[in-house]
């Protein structure tokens, strides 16, 4: 029962906290991640971090990234891999050099300063979806590239985690590793283009209640389970299956009810649950520490990202409206710091001001890409109201 308690807090404080945020101008997101920290352990104790708790959050995050496959425009997407591709390999490039200068600067191995640097090269565009929904961006140029660049830069930095560990010693076998990704990837497409339409058309039929919403899921779970085993992140195989049940003609009536499902409970329950796993424990002894990797985080996810979405023609507003969504670490960071102190790459010490660095670029990032998407809107439409008084000169 105490579940049942905790579930209705989080909801109630959830929903009143985003409110709060939206009439002060910011995205409910933010409001969702601050409240998590207030009714948290490390605050008011109203909620605690078990592990039911943590499974319903995975649940909200797997069908937040399905219902931003299903509104993803596929040939936008197609239109926008050349921009994903470079914001993706250049917002890699600058947190891995630079995450590894400041690993050797306080000590580390060559080793354990390139973990670090691929640490801080890691994304997690989850949080940045729901800021991209808000902010009506979603199905833009930007928010198809900053989809895309997700896939392309979780690929690359499991891939180098495992080139990294084979040189560390783990037990890693790189080529293994590379072959399951390909093997998902070039099944996931072709499920996707020909069996999920066929176990759609199979369920739609079927007379008992909500069955067709019923496969979406089944699609949605079995996707994510697929891709978490071969190595590619969970929110990655639901993306994809989001994005299969968008070409078929039951996009419609799955996306409605189950957009209904996911913000009234799962949804909601995962945003909190970030804030809620906050611990402050050791915070003032590495304070210092937290601020310098917090900034160096933020910086260089921001900056590299932003770089390649300018050479890829984007102005420089919306460059880096790209790169603050590019600079929640979220999840992905957190797996591999949890690989980084099961191997010894890091020390106990440095994995806890790793977590809360991790959450610091989380809550920021929703209010950054506010303020640079709105700032890049704000002058395009000067732009054309400009334009327009000249040609009725």
């Amino acid at each position: 029962m105490e579940l049942i308690f905790e579930l209705g807090i989080i909801l109630f404080a959830s929903k009143i906290a985003g409110d709060l945020c939206v009439k002060l101008g910011q995205p409910s997101v933010l409001g969702k991640l601050l409240i998590g920290v207030i009714i948290g352990p490390a605050v008011l104790g109203l909620v605690s971090d078990t592990r039911t708790l943590a499974d319903l959050s995975h649940i909200g995050v797997i069908l937040l990234m399905f219902i931003a496959g299903m509104e993803t425009d596929l040939n936008e997407f197609r239109r926008s891999w050349k921009a994903s591709t470079l914001v993706g390999i250049s917002g890699i490039i600058v947190p891995l050099g630079l995450g590894y200068v400041a690993g050797i600067l306080i000590n580390m191995t060559t080793i354990q300063a390139l973990f670090l640097g691929l640490l801080l090269s890691a994304t997690s565009v989850s949080i940045s979806v729901q800021a991209l929904k808000e902010l009506d961006k979603l199905q833009s140029k930007e928010g198809t590239t900053i989809l895309g660049a997700a896939v392309i830069d979780d690929v690359l930095v499991i891939v180098a985690l495992a080139f990294l560990m084979s040189m560390a010693g783990g037990e890693v076998n790189l080529s293994m590793m590379i072959v399951k990704k390909g093997l998902f990837f070039t099944g996931a497409i072709l499920v996707a283009w020909k069996v999920v339409p066929w176990v759609l058309k199979k369920f739609a039929p079927l007379k008992v209640t909500e069955s067709l919403v019923t496969g979406a899921l089944i699609i949605c779970f079995l996707f994510a389970y697929v891709a978490e085993i071969t190595g590619v992140a969970a929110i990655i195989g639901s993306y994809i299956a989001g994005v299969a049940i968008n070409q078929t003609i039951y996009k419609g009536k799955i996306f409605t009810k189950v957009e209904t499902i996911s913000y009234s409970f799962f949804v909601p329950v995962f945003f909190t649950s970030i804030g809620v796993a906050v611990s402050f424990d050791g915070i003032s002894k590495n304070f210092g520490l937290i601020i310098g990797f917090s900034i160096l985080a933020i910086l260089t996810k921001l900056i590299g990202a932003a770089l390649g979405a300018k050479i890829a023609h984007f102005s420089w507003k919306n460059s880096l409206g790209i790169g603050a969504a590019m600079v929640s670490r979220g999840e992905v960071a957190l797996i591999i710091a949890t690989i980084g102190l099961e191997t010894n790459l890091i020390s106990q010490e440095l994995f806890a001001v790793l977590v809360v660095v991790v959450l610091i670029t989380t809550i920021v990032t929703p209010p950054m890409m506010k303020f640079f998407f709105n700032e890049g809107d704000k002058r395009t439409e000067l732009k054309t109201q400009y334009s327009v008084k000249l040609e009725s000169r």
